[in-house]
């Protein structure tokens, strides 16, 4: 087995599948693009799903990438040896061209082949999806598993839970998955231990999902028009079993980023394990946390949507930095390791390092001034506890409202001749999370983008409407930052520093309106980024699409590079109503409005 860093799996994995007829796409953005049933980008398919579904993609029917993700439900659960918010999610793609055959027979070679991973077959563990009324068992998967050279007993057959992608409640494509788990060496849990497993002794690596179901909207299941496939290798998992360490904090890609804590802290990374734990904590959140501030779309810390996770990541990386015995301001020495370690293949974090940094920097700001107005509320109500013990409601109540730290209630507790009932401070606070995590589910399920033509509509809208504010607004620099549009109405960020007027609003409106009456044909061709560039062309060069892109023609008044769902004549849209104007957060305002009928 191949002995391989970070860059090298990249580099590795990009020539195999070059080598293999596949066009190389960049990463698309981590803030996602017409799709609001998800706060980032989880998985390597969702700039790509106008394609799954048979729009052509620019750069042909076989793909690769390298897509940066965020997850962040289990963000309490980050500090163990395997949880992440922020990852590289290494993807194949054929978008109706080849199917199970070829792709399982590229994982095998890639996997197994000396020239590339080298990995000991017999370390290799395979399961299949088992079949259900919906589909049936995959057998095909099984037995060219067997024809590339498997024991038969190294694969095994599950169900919808663990092998279908596709969560229910979400239309869409969908298929069984074949997946891929390395066999650590730990020994048997049980008798019945099985890559299904969670005991450790099987790690994931790989999955290829086989689109070829669309689920639709009364849960039934038809064809899809062409057959397509998705893969994902976790590129953190991948180098950690490569490089036989236990966990991914202790690969290359997070080398830098230790050293950096460890100096700013004068603690060893593996002193104990609670220490250990919090290396992990701050070097995960500024890692995760330096992607989103070094985006291009211009997320910073809010109250609201990716701003929120943001602050909540930064805020809890403090914490940990503050119980390691980190200075202040330390955060922004961390974000220049992570930039060291990435800036090259992810060249936008070294464009923003200014930004990354400053925003740290004021939002450690902003958190110390919470912990002074926490430690003023807890004088404030110290002296009501007659029994001489704070409720889990009223430490809750510091944790969420204040961003209190349940540690420092029971530190000032302790210095009051206090104690705190932990045991309602954690029931609070798991009522909290499952509350939630219930909302996280209803968000993220899925993260299907929407193609209805009521989106379509008010994604065109969406085009209009940032044209007329370089026009009203006599700016050329206005970009946009972020969108999220429903089948109900959008939500357009754009750059710009001050509030508009209502006369500047009334004025973009109209001209929207008035090239919604024009009746303007909608039309798109290819072209090299170049070609965009030279026809002037609005748009992030580059992002997502590669060298070719799609550029959407609206009359005289709108050429944009875009790759989501559009009217096909603006007269389509009905009437367009600004709703409300606000900020977003510094230098970014928002715009949401409505198409009436």
């Amino acid at each position: 087995m191949r002995l391989l860093k970070s860059h090298e799996l990249r580099k590795l994995y990009l020539d195999f599948f070059r080598g293999k007829g596949h066009a190389i796409i960049p990463s698309a953005s981590l803030i996602p693009e017409n799709d609001p049933t998800v706060l980032f980008t989880t998985a390597g398919m969702h700039p790509l799903v106008p394609y799954l579904m048979g729009e052509k993609h620019p750069e042909g029917v076989r793909l690769a990438d390298v897509q940066k993700c965020i997850r962040t439900g289990d963000i309490d659960e980050v500090g163990d040896s395997s949880h992440c918010t922020f990852f590289e999610m290494l993807g194949n793609w054929s978008l109706g061209d080849y199917f199970k055959k070829e792709s399982i027979a590229y994982s095998w070679e890639f996997l197994t082949s000396e020239e590339w991973l080298g990995i000991d077959k017999d370390k290799l563990y395979f399961t299949c999806f088992a079949g259900d009324a919906d589909a049936p068992q995959d057998t095909y998967s099984h037995d060219r598993w067997v024809e590339m050279g498997v024991d038969p007993s190294h694969i095994f057959y599950l169900d919808k839970k663990h092998n279908w992608w596709g969560p229910a409640g979400i239309t869409g494509p969908c298929g069984p998955d074949t997946e891929i788990f390395y066999d650590t060496g730990k020994p048997k849990c049980c008798p019945q231990c099985d890559p299904s497993c969670s005991c450790g002794k099987y790690l994931e690596i790989w999955n290829n999902v086989f689109m070829e179901y669309n689920k639709k909207a009364d849960g039934t299941f038809e064809p899809l028009a062409q057959q397509n496939v998705d893969t994902g290798m976790g590129l953190d998992r991948t180098i950690a079993t490569l490089q036989g360490v236990e966990s991914v904090y202790d690969t290359d890609a997070f080398t830098g980023i230790i050293a950096a804590i460890e100096q700013l802290s004068g603690k060893s990374f593996k002193a104990d394990p609670e220490t250990t734990r919090a290396f992990r904590i701050v070097a995960d959140h500024i890692r995760c946390s330096t992607f989103i501030l070094g985006d291009h779309r211009g997320v910073t810390p809010s109250n609201v949507d990716q701003g929120y996770i943001l602050r909540r990541l930064i805020r809890r990386a403090i914490r940990f930095a503050m119980q390691l015995g980190m200075p202040e301001d330390s955060l922004r020495t961390v974000a220049e390791a992570v930039i060291a370690q990435y800036g090259e293949f992810y060249p936008e974090l070294e464009a923003n390092r200014e930004k990354i940094t400053s925003e740290l920097s004021k939002e450690e700001n902003r958190f110390q001034k919470a912990l002074r107005n926490g430690t003023k509320e807890f004088e404030r109500i110290k002296n009501t506890f007659p029994e001489g013990k704070i409720d889990g409601e009223t430490a809750f109540h510091l944790y969420d409202t204040f961003g209190f730290p349940i540690e420092f209630t029971c530190e000032l507790a302790a210095e009051n001749g206090l104690t705190v009932d932990m045991e309602g401070f954690n029931a609070a606070f798991e009522a909290h999370q499952k509350k939630s995590q219930a909302g996280a589910e209803q968000r993220f399920k899925g993260g299907l983008a929407d193609t209805s033509v009521e989106t379509a509509r008010l994604h065109t809208a969406t085009h209009l409407l940032q044209a007329a504010l370089r026009k009203v607004l006599n700016d050329e620099k206005i970009s946009q930052r972020g969108s999220n549009i429903t089948a109900e109405r959008l939500r357009f960020d754009f750059s710009f520093e001050r509030k508009m007027t209502k006369e500047e609003l009334a004025a973009v409106e109209a001209l929207v309106n008035e090239w919604i009456q024009a009746k303007a044909p909608i039309s798109w061709e290819e072209m090299t980024v170049d070609e965009a560039r030279e026809q002037g062309a609005v748009g992030l060069f580059g992002d997502k699409y590669g060298e070719r892109v799609k550029v959407y023609t609206m009359g005289e008044f709108s050429k944009e590079i875009c790759g989501g769902p559009h009217a096909e004549n603006t007269g389509d849209l009905g009437t367009f109503k600004i709703k409300k104007e606000e900020a977003s957060s510094a230098g970014v305002r928002r715009i949401k409005a409505v198409l009436e009928y």
